[in-house]
């Protein structure tokens, strides 16, 4: 493929002629990581982000505080886990079981307090590009957005094999005119879009039909049709002023690949489960979306993000106790439980990083939104808490603290460019590598820290 080659010699360009430069100016992972060389890097072959998105509560599941105020404590008791000392809510109780196969960061903080915001930050590890005069209301899905997990990888690492660098499932953010930043490649461009499902695996319908050759068209007979259509390619119509492939002839070629492979077409045909295991991970949208995502991680995708839900559902600023209690924590307690259950019974825990977590969590002070009856907490990026585990993670473990109502880190505070740097030195990329923004100014991919507690003792 012509482009992933330019754009391999453009990094070594990078490397040599950018290195002197960004080195200086822009914060590098491997001098900070180096100080410390005891963690194990590069373990994993795949990361599974189970994305809360709206925002979860961390006083009513990851880091509750019984002896708090009423108005702080909430409405749900706390249990005791398999760490001892350690308490969670009493809606997680498989997690509460397993708690020693995960280390969970409660002081996890950003200064982000707005869905789009947060979510650009939390997918990306950097602010959201905002235009010259605009509002917050402005920092959309754009172009000149960072590029997320899966994108940046696909960058690095192309390939034509027919297995994409990442999918997300079952849906995209978007609330009426709004579509959340940092869901896709950014700057980029569409080539590096991950594979993204807008479907319910819970359907009985559920299908990829377009991965799925059309009855007539084989293999080799769709092979023929891309060999007539590269000899079109060749036109200058269809290169760009660097004889580069435009963006739909790389879609194309993208598409060819997946349908001349069908090792994610049977990963997408969930129907082949158990039934028994499907009951497992539990009969709904949430539950088949982490069965769909292990099926994935099967057949080798590198980046899966699996949402529990749109982009509202954990913003509980009404009926917090009542939404988590009934519907959400139990769903997500019982497909986590399955998800690493099947993980650890097949080995690939050893090789995937799971993590759980929001784009940031719940104000400590219980509130009512005018107009509403039954009260919430509102968004709280200060501080709040995530799930770690596999591809050598220590289980079994907190790391960090937080004050007495869960409102402020009292500990070292980690952020969303920790986690993606974090990220990117499991799947053994570079310290050093570099990414050109729209204004050709080289950015250390990984401009956060290694959270290296994750790989030795909590602190």
């Amino acid at each position: 493929m012509i482009q992933p080659r330019f754009e391999l010699s453009r990094r070594q360009v990078l490397r040599i002629g950018a290195a002197g430069v960004a080195g200086s100016v822009l914060p590098c992972a491997s001098r900070r990581a180096s100080a410390n060389p005891s963690y194990r890097t590069g373990r994993a072959k795949s990361v599974l982000l189970v994305l809360l998105s709206g925002g979860p509560s961390q006083l009513d599941m990851f880091d509750p505080k019984p002896n708090a105020p009423a108005e702080i404590r909430g409405e749900f008791s706390s249990i005791d886990t398999a760490i001892p000392g350690v308490a969670v809510c009493e809606h997680l109780p498989k997690l509460a079981e397993q708690l020693g196969r995960w280390s969970m960061i409660r002081s996890l903080s950003h200064v982000e307090h707005n869905h789009l915001l947060a979510t650009h930050v939390a997918l990306t590890g950097r602010p959201t590009p905002i235009p010259r005069g605009g509002s917050d209301l402005d920092r959309v899905e754009s172009r000149f957005d960072f590029p997320n997990f899966a994108s940046a990888l696909d960058w690095m690492r192309p390939r034509n094999d027919g297995i994409p660098n990442g999918v997300s499932l079952p849906n995209y953010f978007i609330e009426g005119p709004l579509t959340w930043p940092g869901q896709y490649a950014g700057f980029l461009g569409p080539k590096h879009d991950p594979w993204q499902i807008n479907q319910d695996p819970n359907d009985p319908n559920f299908g990829i039909d377009s991965l799925r050759l059309q009855p007539g068209v084989t293999s080799p007979r769709l092979i023929a049709r891309q060999q007539l259509l590269e000899e079109m390619n060749r036109s200058p119509v269809s290169r760009d002023s660097g004889g580069r492939m435009n963006s739909f002839g790389e879609q194309q070629e993208l598409a060819l690949s997946l349908l001349t492979s069908d090792r994610v077409a049977k990963a997408f045909d969930i129907h082949r489960e158990d039934p028994e295991v499907r009951e497992r991970y539990g009969r709904n949208k949430f539950g088949q979306s982490l069965l769909l995502s292990r099926r994935l991680i099967e057949a080798g995708v590198p980046i899966v993000q699996a949402a529990m839900g749109i982009v509202q559902t954990w913003d509980t600023h009404v009926d917090n106790w009542g939404r988590l209690k009934n519907t959400l924590l139990p769903q997500l307690d019982r497909g986590l439980a399955a998800l690493m259950d099947d993980l650890s019974s097949s080995g690939l825990l050893d090789q995937t990083m799971v993590m759980v977590m929001g784009e940031f969590g719940r104000t400590p002070r219980i509130s009512m939104l005018p107009g509403e009856s039954v009260p919430g907490r509102d968004h709280w990026a200060h501080a709040y808490s995530a799930l770690f585990a596999g591809a050598g993670i220590r289980g079994g473990q907190v790391i960090g603290q937080t004050d007495e109502i869960a409102a402020y880190p009292t500990t070292r505070p980690w952020s969303p460019a920790d986690v993606c740097t974090t990220l990117f030195d499991a799947l053994g990329v570079s310290p050093e590598e570099l990414i050109m923004d729209p204004l050709g100014r080289p950015n250390h991919l990984m401009n956060g820290e290694v959270i290296q507690p994750l790989y030795t003792a909590a602190s």
